[in-house]
């Protein structure tokens, strides 16, 4: 069986334990050798190329990685469906989603439920909205906590869902943070949003940045910074849409 789909009037694909996943090839300039990485929130496999190297080639090293491939993606949590009956969590809690045409179209929290009514197709667009701006407004009143306690303006927010980074800070004195953190517990969401308002003051993760957020910051960093290491992949994954298909 060929690893690779040869039609080149159909996606490119590989095979890995009878399962077809899209590959992407990006060229690049500043790539020295072939490089290969497993998407496994989008269950995609990536090749980036350098410009001296034929597709070919890039292909054959994918098939040389298929081991670690398989690897990676067994050990890939599975995406979370956002639909009724599901459990996702908010403010670190579990919480099941519970449609009814009787419930208010609204998502609304009751103890450990959000519920909402309306179109049933409309269930994960209108729950992931929901949390955006349950995100939106927690992060401001993180921001303003925090940066009275670091002595700064408060910055523009913007809320985005960057796929490796919790947060960013900008030298014009904005701050982008990633929407799921809301799901995340308290004390974890917090961390970021002080390691952002530090960066306010001190681009760079010197002594005297570290020193601002050790000061400003309530609780352990390090807890927080490990609870993201363990669990941030699981945040990723809700609502994620990856559908390998089976090989032929």
């Amino acid at each position: 069986m060929r690893l690779f789909s040869s039609s080149r009037s159909e996606a490119l694909a590989i095979r890995l334990d009878g399962v077809s996943y899209p590959l992407q090839l990006r060229r690049s300039k500043q790539a020295r050798s072939i490089i290969v990485s497993a998407d496994t929130v989008k269950g995609v496999v990536r090749l980036t190329v350098p410009t001296h190297a034929s597709e070919n080639q890039a292909l054959r090293f994918a098939q040389s990685k298929s081991d670690w491939l398989n690897a990676r993606f067994a050990e890939a949590v599975p995406p979370v469906p956002v639909k009724d009956g599901s459990q996702i969590a908010f403010l670190g809690e579990p919480c099941f989603i519970r449609w009814s045409p009787e419930f208010a179209r609204a998502p609304v929290l009751v103890e450990d439920e959000i519920r909402l009514g309306g179109p049933a197709e409309h269930v994960e667009s209108r729950i992931l909205r929901w949390l955006k701006g349950q995100a939106r407004a927690i992060f401001a009143e993180d921001l303003q906590f925090y940066c009275i306690r670091a002595g700064t303006d408060l910055p523009q927010l913007s809320v985005g869902d960057a796929r490796r980074r919790w947060g960013s800070c900008s030298a014009r004195q904005s701050i982008r943070l990633n929407w799921r953190l809301v799901m995340a517990p308290p004390h974890v969401r917090r961390s970021v949003v002080a390691h952002e308002v530090a960066h306010l003051k001190h681009m760079d993760h010197s002594r005297r940045f570290y020193a601002l957020l050790d000061q400003i910051f309530e609780s352990d960093r390090r807890t927080a910074d490990r609870w993201l290491k363990d669990h941030g992949r699981g945040l990723h994954m809700v609502g994620a849409d990856r559908q390998p298909q089976p090989a032929d």
